[in-house]
């Protein structure tokens, strides 16, 4: 097989350190849902699935219908799928059959479900969201007792899996009165619930920063994104763990991820020339060029150009020029002996030097998040020790 121009690393250690440190915080008894949505925010859901299995967890939530496919082909029979975001009317049937649990947002979805699964004789599997105050996705209070009504009589064919609502940005400490109305209006949808006599299976509504902020929020499962790959979901949640006394340094979420490539040519530039496309930059002095083979194509964010760095024999190798579509070069005038071929960390760590992905953030006001996603689904993910 030929070889794609660079390549990622997902280390199994640090994704089952960090499900253990998760586990502590909320509590053994407490269900993780490994959130794998846009690719396992870029980590690839089907080496992701297989790495949180070992590592324990049995239930993953994806954004739409198309994720969860990706994850049943690869998953463990007695792994749950549930699919948070879009499901058209057409995929039902195939969502019911396969075992997969779905949001429902709206009363008008209901009948439908009911209808597919009296066809297939199969019990469908619905998680009912409902709106407390991030006015996306969510039931209204208006539709709700219809809604438990409608679950109570038709219970054979539609199980009420779980109630859950989505916190409005829950990792910004600014946003706490919001959180706690949102916490409220959650826990008025559940006395309405145990008034009616129609329970859920499971409640859910922290995400990575409320399991980790704040526990009254943690019920019987958690929907954990972000920390599982091993990054804080912002500085505040980070500064409150660290003032609690539970760590030194960042020891306790670790990255999973390193992102490679190759030297693919070594130049010599003399004083007064331009390096790449246009003028964005011109040698001061006879210099010492490495160009690599990736570009914005690859995800490697245009933003980086003359200001990011890549690690080369654990050296910080500055950007020099425009990032191209499928190019870029680096100085390595300070870099002795490198030829074609060596090994360039674009992320992740090298000998003493580390390239965080929030370097990337702070020089193009990507999110952590945002930069991940955007990796190509076609850079091979390796899984390593």
């Amino acid at each position: 097989m030929v070889r794609h121009s660079s390549r990622i690393e997902l280390s199994q250690s640090s994704l089952t350190n960090n499900i253990n440190f998760i586990r502590k915080k909320v509590g053994k008894d407490v269900r993780i849902s490994s959130v794998v949505k846009a690719n396992a925010y870029g980590h690839g859901i089907a080496q992701f699935v297989k790495m949180a299995e070992r590592a324990g967890v049995n239930h993953f939530a994806t954004a739409s219908a198309f994720e969860a496919e990706e994850v049943l082909e690869v998953k463990s029979e007695a792994t749950d799928v549930m699919i948070m975001g879009i499901l058209y009317d057409e995929d039902i049937e195939w969502a019911i059959q396969h075992g997969i649990e779905f949001y429902v947002f709206n009363y008008e979805r209901l009948p439908v479900v009911l209808e597919k699964a009296q066809k297939l004789g199969i019990q469908a599997k619905v998680h009912i969201e409902v709106e407390t105050g991030a006015n996306r996705t969510g039931m209204n209070a208006r539709e709700f007792p219809d809604t438990l009504a409608f679950l109570k009589k038709n219970h054979a064919h539609v199980a009420f899996k779980g109630l859950c609502t989505h916190f409005g940005g829950a990792e910004s400490f600014s946003n706490q009165f919001k959180i706690t109305a949102q916490q409220g209006r959650f826990k008025e949808f559940v006395k309405i619930c145990e008034k009616k006599r129609v329970i859920p299976e499971i409640r859910h509504i922290a995400c990575s920063a409320a399991a980790l902020a704040y526990p009254d929020t943690v019920y019987d499962m958690v929907r954990m994104g972000v920390a599982q790959y091993g990054f804080w979901p912002s500085p505040d949640i980070y500064y409150m763990h660290m003032q609690a006394g539970e760590a030194k340094g960042n020891g306790s979420l670790k990255r999973l991820f390193t992102w490679k490539t190759d030297v693919m040519d070594v130049r010599d530039v003399d004083a007064g020339e331009f390096i790449g496309y246009g003028t964005a930059y011109q040698a001061t002095q006879d210099m010492k060029v490495a160009v690599l083979p990736l570009g914005y194509s690859n995800g490697y964010p245009r933003g980086q150009s003359n200001r990011g760095f890549v690690l080369i024999k654990g050296k910080k190798a500055p950007i020099i020029g425009l990032i191209n579509m499928n190019l870029f070069m680096v100085d390595i005038s300070h870099i002795s002996n490198v030829e074609v071929g060596d090994e360039v960390v674009l992320v992740g760590r090298q000998q003493n030097n580390t390239i965080n992905i929030s370097s990337f953030t702070q020089l193009t006001q990507l999110l952590n998040n945002e930069m991940l996603s955007r990796l190509p689904s076609a850079i091979p993910r390796r899984i390593v020790k």
